[in-house]
C-alpha cells in the first residue's frame, strides 16, 4: 500500500515539468525542462545500453530517470554557474526519497551514477550528454546559432563519453536532421492519403 510519502514523491516528481533547465539563459529558446530532458536520458540510455551488450535495461532506466531528481530540491546549474555555486546534491536525493518505498533502491542507483564506475553508470552519463547534443541539433533546425559556437566546447564532451556507442551516437547526430523521423515515415507524402483512398 503506498505511503504517504510515495505519493509525495509523485508530486515532487511531477514539478521536475516546471523546473527549466539553466542553459535556457543561454539560448533564450524553448528548451527542455528538466521532466522532459530524463525522458529523453531514458530512451537514450537504452539504446546506448543494447548497444552495448547491457542485458538489465531497467536497472539503466531506473538510474537514467533518477540522475536529476534531486534537482527538483537543489536546482539545476549551468556551466558558468557552476563556479559560483554549491549544492549538496547527496542531501537533496536522500530528502527526495527519505521514507518512501523506493528510498533505498533509488538512493544506491543515484550514488551509483555519481561515482561512474559501472557500465550502467557510464551509459547514463552519456546519455545525459547526447541529450544535450541532441537539443542543440533541434534548435539549430528552429534557426538558433549557439550549437555553432558551442561546437568547440561540445568536441571536448566528445572526448570524454564513456562508451564506444555514445561516440559513435554523437558523430551520427551531428550529420542528422532532426526532421528525417517524420519526413521519412509512413505519412501522406510516402504512403498516400488515407481521405483520397476509394
Amino acid at each position: 500500500m503506498p505511503k504517504k510519502r510515495d505519493l509525495e514523491l509523485l508530486y515532487e516528481v511531477g514539478c521536475l515539468r516546471f523546473l527549466q533547465r539553466n542553459w535556457r539563459q543561454f539560448l533564450n529558446a524553448d528548451v527542455s525542462n528538466e521532466a522532459e530532458h530524463s525522458y529523453r536520458v531514458a530512451w537514450i540510455a537504452m539504446v546506448l545500453a543494447k548497444n552495448e551488450g547491457v542485458k538489465d535495461l531497467g536497472k539503466v532506466v531506473r538510474m537514467a530517470l533518477v540522475h536529476d531528481v534531486g534537482e527538483s530540491r537543489s536546482g539545476d546549474v549551468h556551466y558558468v554557474s557552476r563556479q559560483y555555486t554549491s549544492r549538496d546534491e547527496e542531501l537533496a536525493i536522500e530528502d527526495v526519497f527519505s521514507g518512501t518505498s523506493l528510498a533505498k533502491e533509488m538512493i544506491e542507483l543515484w550514488k551509483e551514477y555519481e561515482r561512474r564506475e559501472t557500465i550502467e553508470a557510464k551509459i547514463v552519463k552519456d546519455a545525459d550528454n547526447l541529450d544535450v547534443e541532441f537539443e542543440l541539433k533541434e534548435q539549430e533546425a528552429k534557426g538558433e546559432t549557439l550549437r555553432k559556437y558551442w561546437f568547440d566546447a561540445r568536441q571536448r564532451i566528445y572526448k570524454n563519453l564513456y562508451t564506444k556507442s555514445a561516440k559513435k551516437m554523437w558523430k551520427e547526430i551531428q550529420n542528422s536532421n532532426p526532421h528525417d523521423w517524420h519526413f521519412f515515415a509512413r505519412n501522406r507524402f510516402t504512403a498516400g492519403d488515407w481521405k483520397l483512398k476509394r
